[in-house]
């Protein structure tokens, strides 16, 4: 892992060339540090703060042979503007056995301590006690940005470490929440690679990752493809200053200038980063240390004298969780200290059971799974429903994290919730409830000696199941559902009985006048027939709407003009199977109804240079303006919210025109059918009337046709055939002389500008319009 030390770029280097080029991958000394708080004794390792009252025992593990001799000094702080006591500062003699020994107590007032390797020369200690008590601030800031960078690196190893234990294959599954679990964001192009370039990657990289800690920091930005300024303007902000936030993945940062000041003939500052293993802690230096004036200082941060920041755990998932799975993990979020650091000691689940039973189970931190996994235990403890809290030590201090729920399937069954009841022929839902649904692990179907069918479900809350069982085709008959679970011996059978759906009757909607009606209910593909006072209705194409079916029925007796408007009636359907069902039904308000009493065909910008003359008023050119006038039929008036409704096709849209009315009787509208229904709209248009949302009956309007631009008609003086010319001559079928000879016929897909016709017998050519082969056409030709 020494690779990984390249990562420590919120470390402090000695001026700013060498701080933009080293990093700290150099090993340095190893202190061998103790806290000692109300009686009990830990490594610093697991001591996340200081106390004061704390009794600190501090050892150098210098090689036997260390040539140089080195002083080393515990000074506490307490604040930038006010500077310790000269009685803060505590040394020892690392080269006398019965002197090399820091022995103390952190005092009342202290704010942070920091440990200093001071060369052994003359008035070097005496220099260093002047540095800190002339400028206290810098060595508050350096134990800070160091502090922070210990822990950032503490995640960022533990994240490597995972990853680098793993082949590519499983990374994809895994560092997704490993990144979670310890709060780092990532370029994922470095999993892709083999595990040496893989952490070279994750380590070096100027954008390959950002570590962001919900404990201590709102900031998360994701540097994978951005410049490294980026990273370097994140590293300057207020968080990132007071040691709340670390870029500290490939970002150099110069912090060399808070000890700039105490640079002399005599010493030098170097930081030094603290990397805590076990009982030990390992400094880490960015710059080579100097044994010729001017002689280096190593400095390191010890943890903050500060109120325990218990860490902020939160349940990663509230839904109730299965006691007897195996493994079983409490998902966590919201302090990824807890998964990289040793701070966190005798975790343990404190279970509760329905009976008050408590019971302790020890847990252990995993970031690759998310969370605490739980030791083994006796299936037995856990009932029903029982409670559990995440609790131990942080340090020195108690804490309790979240509660979780668990759920185990001993003493519980599953039945079908209510009146369930499963239908064949389609896919039929169905709710289970009573037992614990988190752990459950299949649902299965058995009907017969057939195949066992696999059963769709998912969690409906704590103690229910929400099942799609797949009965389509099935005839029936007993099914049977199997739900297997963990820590259930056996799977539980529940057997239901399948029945074939029968038709369910909603309603009949007939109007008044109309011949036909529709039919609206289930299993509607069951009707044969609807009596209405000796009316017989037919079924028509069954339609499907979600879980409602539509069925269109149809009469053609006379009799069914009849039933009046308001008419309550009592309908029976015939299932074909011989049962009839009686419906109550009320006809309904007849169709709005109108016929057409006049239309103007007006053509709309010059007329072309070789118009064709139109015969009659059915057909309309798609170009010109169309305006047709109605008369509302029966007890239909017109309103000012009644619409008339235009389409040339059954592919075409259907477009509503206002009306404008001339009185409840009579109303104008007017469209170009070109612009209204598009260029390509041609054929028979139709319109009905619309009110209330109910529309009437389709009726004829015209004949929609379009015409040709026709430009010149050029003829030789010697006779001959003569040469049209104009656009869109596609829209033409034919063109002849008026007389029996054969016509000429446009090709289809013609795209050119001119063609050869006949010449005009009489001083007129007959055309055939593609859409509306049948109508007389003609072009007049001067003489």
């Amino acid at each position: 892992m020494r690779g990984i030390a390249c990562v420590a770029t919120a470390g402090l280097g000695i001026g700013p060339a060498a701080a933009e080029t080293t990093a700290f991958d150099l090993a340095g000394p190893v202190l061998r540090i103790s806290v000692t708080h109300g009686g009990e004794t830990l490594p610093l390792s697991q001591v996340p703060n200081l106390s004061a009252g704390d009794r600190l025992r501090i050892a150098a593990e210098l090689p036997a042979g260390q040539g140089a001799r080195y002083r080393l000094v515990l000074a506490f702080l307490r604040g930038a503007t006010n500077p310790p006591p000269k009685n803060w500062l505590v040394s020892a003699e690392t080269w006398k056995p019965k002197k090399a020994t820091i022995d103390a107590v952190v005092p009342q007032g202290a704010g942070q301590a920091v440990v200093l390797m001071v060369p052994e020369t003359g008035g070097a200690l005496d220099a260093v006690g002047s540095a800190i008590r002339s400028r206290p601030g810098a060595f508050v800031r350096a134990s800070q940005e160091l502090n922070q960078a210990m822990l950032d690196r503490a995640r960022l190893e533990t994240f490597v470490d995972r990853v680098t234990r793993r082949d590519p294959a499983a990374l994809s599954a895994v560092s997704p929440q490993l990144a979670r679990s310890l709060a780092v964001k990532l370029d994922t192009d470095c999993l892709l690679r083999q595990p040496d370039a893989r952490v070279a990657c994750l380590t070096q990289g100027s954008n390959a990752a950002v570590l962001a800690d919900g404990q201590t920091s709102s900031i998360a930005q994701t540097l994978a493809g951005a410049p490294a300024d980026i990273a370097l303007q994140l590293s300057s902000t207020p968080q990132a200053g007071f040691g709340y936030y670390s870029p500290y993945v490939g970002v150099i940062r110069d912090v060399a200038r808070i000890f700039g000041a105490f640079q002399s003939a005599q010493l030098q500052f170097i930081p030094a980063l603290g990397v805590q293993h076990g009982p030990t802690t390992a400094l880490l230096l960015n710059t080579v240390p100097s044994f010729r004036k001017p002689q280096s200082v190593l400095v390191a941060a010890l943890p903050s004298v500060a109120p325990p920041a218990l860490p902020p755990l939160s349940a990663g998932d509230e839904s109730a969780l299965c006691a007897t799975q195996p493994g079983l993990v409490l998902p966590v979020s919201g302090a990824p200290l807890v998964f990289a650091t040793d701070y966190a000691r005798q975790m343990a689940v404190r279970l509760t059971g329905s009976g008050g039973r408590v019971m302790e189970i020890p847990a252990t931190a995993d970031p690759a799974r998310g969370g605490y996994v739980l030791g083994a235990a006796d299936a037995t403890a856990f009932g029903p429903g029982t409670q559990a809290t995440l609790h131990g030590l942080w340090g020195f201090q108690p804490f309790d994290g979240p509660t979780f729920r668990l759920v185990a399937p001993a003493g519980r069954s599953w039945r079908a919730a209510g009146d369930a009841t499963l239908v064949v022929g389609r896919e039929t839902p169905l709710r289970l409830t009573g037992a614990a649904a988190a752990c459950v692990t299949t649902v299965a179907m058995e009907r017969g000696t057939g195949p066992v069918q696999g059963v769709a479900w998912r969690a409906d809350g704590a103690d229910a199941l929400a099942l799609k069982v797949p009965l389509a085709g099935a005839g029936p008959g007993d099914v049977t559902i199997v739900v297997s679970s963990q820590g259930a011996t056996e799977p539980q059978r529940i057997r239901i009985r399948a029945f074939a759906e029968a038709s369910r009757i909603a309603s009949f909607d007939l109007r008044a006048g109309d011949r036909g009606g529709v039919l609206t209910g289930t299993r509607l593909d069951q009707v044969a027939a609807l009596d209405i006072d000796g009316v017989e209705f037919r079924p028509g194409p069954l339609e499907r709407s979600g879980a409602t079916d539509r069925l269109p029925m149809t009469t053609d007796m006379a009799a069914v003009g009849a039933l009046q408007p308001g008419q309550s009636r009592e309908a029976r359907v015939t299932l074909n199977d011989g049962r009839v069902v009686p419906l109550k039904m009320t006809v309904a308000p007849a169709r709005p109804a109108a016929t057409l009493v006049g239309k103007t065909v007006e053509r709309i910008g010059p007329a072309p240079a070789l118009p064709l003359a139109l015969s009659g008023d059915e057909l309309v050119p798609a170009d010109a303006r169309l305006t047709f006038s109605l008369r509302a039929e029966g007890a239909t008036r017109l309103t000012a919210g009644t619409v008339v409704e235009v389409t040339a096709g059954e592919s075409l849209p259907v477009v509503a025109l206002p009306l404008r009315l001339q009185d409840p009787r009579v109303g104008i509208a007017a469209f170009v059918p070109s612009v209204t229904l598009g260029d390509s709209a041609h054929g028979p248009l139709r319109f009905r009337l619309v009110q209330n949302g109910v529309a009437g009956d389709w009726q004829p309007l015209a004949t929609l046709v379009r015409l040709p631009t026709l430009t010149a008609l050029r003829c030789p003086p010697a006779g001959g055939r003569c040469m049209l010319a104009g656009d869109g001559l596609f829209l033409v079928r034919s063109v002849s002389d008026g007389t029996d000879a054969p016509a000429t016929a446009i090709p289809d897909g013609f795209t050119g500008g001119t063609i050869e016709v006949p010449r005009p017998a009489s001083g007129r050519l007959a055309v055939s319009l593609r859409d509306a082969p049948e109508a007389p056409v003609s072009l007049a030709v001067a003489p």
